[in-house]
């Protein structure tokens, strides 16, 4: 990793940990343009095609043009050009709900923060609790020493798993605190947003859209 790539990312994990109350740091690269979609990675993940007036994750797109698009985030306009990047600050609405559309899959994907950290996940009802890979443990800063061993049962069989608990998991304006997480033994290429989480919030199913809203 380069010098100027160490500062980049140093300067994002910092706006992640110091402005936990304004909103969330948001890093928001443009992979390409297709028609009047932009093809936006939010926090390192995969590119999502973004249709113009649309919101993801707290970021809209406003226009695209033949070789660049205009962002929002945090209430500021953003232009971005295909291979850059911009990091901006989504303050969210403020409230105790979170609202997600669904890919073309029916999956639900969000991007938060755990413990400060910027995660992305999907939507799994199927998982007892938060499910992170190791890669995402120590990007987060989990010392696994502190968790306790333990069996669950995945679609490649019973694998041994380190329970740990998170001590702030924030999507949106949405902020649990103490929240039941596993830690796989291989890597995951995004973490499951599982019962822990879901079982504190009221859920409801609109068509392609899912509200969440906190319980307490």
């Amino acid at each position: 990793m380069s010098g100027k790539t160490k500062s980049y990312f140093t300067l994002l994990v910092f706006l992640v940990a110091m402005l936990p109350t304004l909103g969330i740091a948001q890093d928001v690269g443009l992979a390409g343009i297709m028609g009047s979609k932009a093809l936006l990675m939010i926090n390192g993940g995969e590119p999502q095609a973004v249709p113009v007036g649309k919101t993801i994750d707290g970021i809209k797109l406003l226009s695209v043009q033949s070789d660049q698009v205009i962002i929002e985030v945090g209430g500021r306009k953003r232009p971005l050009r295909v291979g850059q990047h911009a990091v901006g600050v989504s303050a969210g609405d403020g409230s105790d709900k979170i609202v997600m559309t669904a890919d073309v899959q029916g999956h639900f994907y969000t991007t938060g923060t755990v413990n400060g950290t910027s995660v992305r996940f999907v939507v799994d009802t199927g998982a007892t609790s938060i499910a992170l890979g190791p890669n995402d443990a120590q990007r987060i800063g989990l010392d696994l020493r502190q968790g306790q061993r333990g069996l669950t049962s995945t679609a490649n069989g019973t694998v041994v798993v380190t329970r740990i608990p998170l001590d702030t998991v924030r999507i949106g304006g949405v902020t649990l605190h103490n929240v039941a997480a596993v830690v796989l033994p291989t890597n995951m290429p995004i973490a499951l947003l599982g019962m822990s989480f879901l079982n504190r919030m009221e859920m409801q199913r609109d068509g392609s859209t899912m509200t969440l809203k906190k319980k307490f």
